[in-house]
């Protein structure tokens, strides 16, 4: 029996030749088994089964996260890195973070953080799997109880952190109650920074408030269905002088802003752990919205899709975003015929806010325009 095994493992670590199914003069192989030729044939079988077994559980666990071109060793973080940015640098598809740093889901929610001078270190196991470790350049022992804001952020903190607390979507008519602007600065139509502002109903023991405007109802593109009310940020404000009505000054606009506007009192915005990762599911979705009333959106712009939470959409999920294209053409009897062409992508969405029924994400990677109607899937 140990001779046996001994031939089975020479075969697994050999393929198998033609000659071996042929009844020829003894090889290296049956050498080393001086058993009948039915014997021998039964191990050859028995192995090439091993092997076939072997190779399609390696293609049910999936194909190992690709390195991108020129992967270094080594990254020494530094501020102004994003976990985004650096998983480009050592994936091709960044997505796969958690795969080359084994993490479990647990600890997809709740990551690790990862600072400036901190070192990422490209390694591989017995195996030859490459996988990420961590090489802190701190010396001295930390405890972090909670989010330090010297922690890298998963995508832009300046692009995304106006939307992290905002009422993005509202119900509605919600905003009706809330503190309302009636006159402008010297009756200026629009106001920018600087600016004073007269503000009804705005409760005094709060300075620092943010400007919206009623939004457009955001309908699902399959169903028609309204699943929300999209409220635009405008900037911020600060109240001067309390009263009814009451004194601000605009501090930022990233639009205009002007007479019947809203404001609602600021709170800092959360800040959430949070790594790029594909869901485990499939995704099939449409993007709904392009922010900012445009209908067209490219890297850095941000989209809403109707796809939620009640969808197991969460934050850091990384969305592929893809176009369906179908040519129509006369077939050979000249009648008109619609040819589906395969979906092509177009780009890649970062999840970084979640809504029942809607999510909001930052486009990172675009090939030309996203448009509306344009599918989020899972990459």
């Amino acid at each position: 029996m140990a001779s046996a095994i001994d031939a089975a493992n020479s075969e697994l670590g050999q393929p198998l030749q033609p000659e071996h199914y042929a009844a020829s003069p003894p090889s290296r192989h049956t050498a080393m088994y001086e058993g009948s030729y039915e014997d021998n044939m039964m191990i050859r079988i028995i192995s090439a089964f091993i092997l076939a077994t072997v190779s399609a559980l390696c293609l049910a666990a999936g194909q190992a996260p690709l390195l991108a071109e020129s992967a270094p060793t080594r990254h020494v973080v530094v501020p102004g890195d994003t976990l985004w940015g650096i998983s480009g640098t050592f994936l091709k598809e960044p997505w796969r973070w958690p795969e080359i740093w084994r993490m479990n889901r647990q600890e997809v929610r709740n990551p690790h953080l990862i600072y400036p001078g901190d070192v990422i270190v490209l390694d591989r196991d017995a195996q030859g799997n490459a996988f990420l470790r961590l090489q802190s350049a701190r010396l001295e022992p930390q405890i972090h109880s909670e989010m330090n804001e010297e922690a890298i952020p998963a995508i832009p903190p300046n692009v995304i952190r106006p939307f992290l607390s905002d009422p993005l979507i509202v119900e509605a008519n919600s905003l009706d109650a809330a503190a309302r602007i009636v006159a402008t600065q010297l009756d200026r139509v629009f106001l920018g920074n600087g600016d004073l502002a007269y503000v009804t109903n705005a409760d005094p023991a709060h300075r620092d408030w943010k400007i919206y405007r009623n939004g457009k109802p955001l309908r699902d593109p399959e169903s028609n269905d309204i699943l929300g009310y999209e409220a635009f940020y405008l900037g911020t404000a600060k109240q001067l002088q309390p009263g009814n009505p009451a004194t601000f000054e605009v501090r930022s606009a990233t639009q205009e802003v002007g007479f019947g506007d809203r404001l609602l009192p600021a709170t800092p915005p959360p800040l959430i752990a949070y790594v790029p990762h594909k869901p485990d599911f499939a995704v099939d979705g449409r993007v709904i919205s392009v922010y900012g009333g445009v209908d067209a959106a490219g890297r850095g712009s941000i989209i809403s899709i109707n796809r939620g939470t009640s969808d197991g959409i969460e934050i850091g999920h990384v969305l592929a975003l893809e176009r369906n294209r179908v040519i129509h053409e006369r077939d050979e009897q000249g009648d008109k015929a619609v040819v589906d062409i395969p979906p092509s992508r177009i780009g890649l969405l970062f999840v970084f806010r979640t809504f029942e029924r809607i999510s909001y994400g930052l486009v990172v990677q675009s090939e030309g325009t996203v448009d509306i109607n344009d599918f989020v899937r899972t990459p």
